[in-house]
This record gives structure tokens, C-alpha cells and sequence, in this order.
């Protein structure tokens, strides 16, 4: 029997720390009249270097606190969490904690598009170490799409960059330029690349201006807002779970002033913040 609240609730938006912000933003955008509550674990991250387990129990912690908040349905805004932490908790713990709420991911709405985007049935993923590591996205993709050829670029430098806002020096545009290389080097017919890495859409201009002309770039947040809507239109049930006020609530691990500076960079808006803990 659960002890969590069964009043309405907003929806959960999990990431390791502020990529996840452009997540939401994809949402808000689609779906302005819910509830929303943002909890990015800043001070626990990157997520992208450690190991399954540690993802595993840091997003499961994540996960039961937006429960305990009143949310009914959770999205792990956040890559390495969707490849690492969602199938588990999916499988072992909700069944527990209680099954009539839900946790989704970010990898699997971006896989279901693919078939739709590429042309010449090459596509490119560009990520943390950990999500290419995972082999999420092939995985994901050709499960759906077996005839899509799939190759993954570890882009380790562009997260710092993103965060320090430097996302317009000679320095970003150097290890940008650098990765694409590297991609499109192991496969030349790549047509459509996925940011894997949700703070990559800060990146956008950069990145498009050192891609090959014709090679679309796919961020994630559009996609997975369309895929949510979706979500809730098929089962009306949650729908009726989510409360709907246009109310949003910001939550971090780390220092809440830090993260409201910082998450500046990701919505162009100043928000109010509170400080929780987590474990």
C-alpha cells in the first residue's frame, strides 16, 4: 500500500544537474497549463562517469523524493539516468513503492523518431562517455529500425563549456569542430545526429555551423514534450493524476543560488530555487 499523497500532483523532472532544464523547457512549451517540479542533483553531479549502481541509487533516491512532493509521473530528464537507472526502477521498484505511478525516459522518445528523420539510414549520437558507453541509443534505435546503422561520439569537453557559458569562444568552437570530425570520420554517410546530452542544445549554433550541410541535428526536448503529450492523451487516467495550475517549482542538491544563476543559461529567465538533500 503506498504512502504517497493520491491528490493531483505536478509532474517530476529529474536530471543529474541543469541539462535537464532544457527538457523541461520543451515540455512547458507544449504543455504550459501543468504543474511542474525541476530537481536537478548539482551536487552529486556529473552522473556521466560513475558507475550503474551509483546512477541507479542516486535516481532512485531522486525518484521517491518527487513522489513524496506529490508527483504521480516522473521524466528522468537526464541521459545517463534513462540508460542507466530507468529499466530498474521501472521493473523493481515501482511495483513496491507503488504501481499505480510512472517514470519515463528521454532515450526512447528520441529512438521512436528516427525512422522518420533519416534518409540515408546512418545516424550519429553525440553524448556523455557514460550514455555512449551504455550503447542505449543503438540499442533503442535498431530495435525499432534494424536497418539503421547507428555510431556514438563521447564528447567529454562540451558540458564544462556549456556550464561556464563559454559557449561562443574559439575554445568551444575548436572541440566542437574536433568531435563532429571524429564522428562523421567513422561513418561519412551519417544524415541525422542526436544530442544525446541535454546540455548540448545550449550548443545548438555551434555545432550546426561545423556540420556538414544536409545533416540535421536533433535535439531531444521537442520530442520528448510531443511523445509526453501523447503519453497523457492514452492514458487519461494520469492525466486526471497531474495537477494543472501553471505552477513550477525548482529544486536542487547544491547551492540554490549557484543553480539559479546557472540555469539562466538554459531558460533565459530568473527562477526561485530551494535547497534540498537527497540520501
Amino acid at each position: 500500500m503506498s504512502t504517497f499523497s493520491s491528490l493531483p500532483g505536478p509532474i517530476g523532472v529529474f536530471d543529474s544537474g541543469y541539462g535537464g532544464l532544457t527538457i523541461l523547457r520543451g515540455i512547458r512549451s507544449l504543455m504550459p497549463e501543468y504543474d511542474y517540479i525541476y530537481l536537478g542533483d548539482n551536487a552529486r553531479a556529473p552522473y556521466g562517469t560513475r558507475s550503474f549502481d551509483v546512477v541507479y541509487e542516486f535516481t532512485r533516491q531522486a525518484v521517491v523524493h518527487l513522489f513524496e512532493l506529490g508527483c504521480h509521473l516522473v521524466v528522468l530528464g537526464c541521459n545517463t539516468a534513462s540508460a542507466k537507472a530507468l529499466r530498474s526502477i521501472q521493473q523493481n521498484d515501482l511495483p513496491h513503492l507503488d504501481p499505480q505511478r510512472r517514470v519515463l525516459g528521454i532515450i526512447i522518445p528520441t529512438a521512436e523518431v528516427m525512422g522518420q528523420l533519416t534518409q540515408s539510414r546512418h545516424v550519429g549520437v553525440l553524448a556523455t562517455e557514460g550514455t555512449i558507453r551504455s550503447g542505449s541509443y543503438g540499442m533503442e534505435i535498431q530495435k525499432r529500425f534494424p536497418d539503421i546503422v547507428v555510431t556514438g561520439q563521447a564528447c567529454p569537453m562540451w558540458v564544462p563549456l556549456v556550464e561556464n557559458n563559454e559557449t561562443d569562444n574559439p575554445g568551444t568552437h575548436f572541440f566542437v569542430q574536433k568531435s563532429m570530425e571524429q564522428l562523421m570520420s567513422r561513418d561519412n554517410e551519417i544524415d541525422t545526429i542526436i544530442l544525446g546530452c541535454t546540455h548540448y542544445p545550449i550548443l545548438y549554433p555551434v555545432i550546426k555551423e561545423h556540420a556538414r550541410s544536409g545533416v540535421s541535428i536533433i535535439c531531444q526536448g521537442e520530442y520528448v514534450a510531443r511523445s509526453l503529450c501523447d503519453y497523457l492523451s492514452r492514458h487519461p487516467e494520469m492525466d486526471m493524476r497531474c495537477s494543472k495550475n501553471g505552477h513550477i517549482r525548482y529544486l536542487t542538491t547544491e547551492n540554490a543560488e549557484k543553480f539559479s544563476e546557472k540555469a539562466a543559461i538554459f531558460l533565459n529567465e530568473k527562477i526561485e530555487v530551494e535547497h534540498i538533500s537527497l540520501g
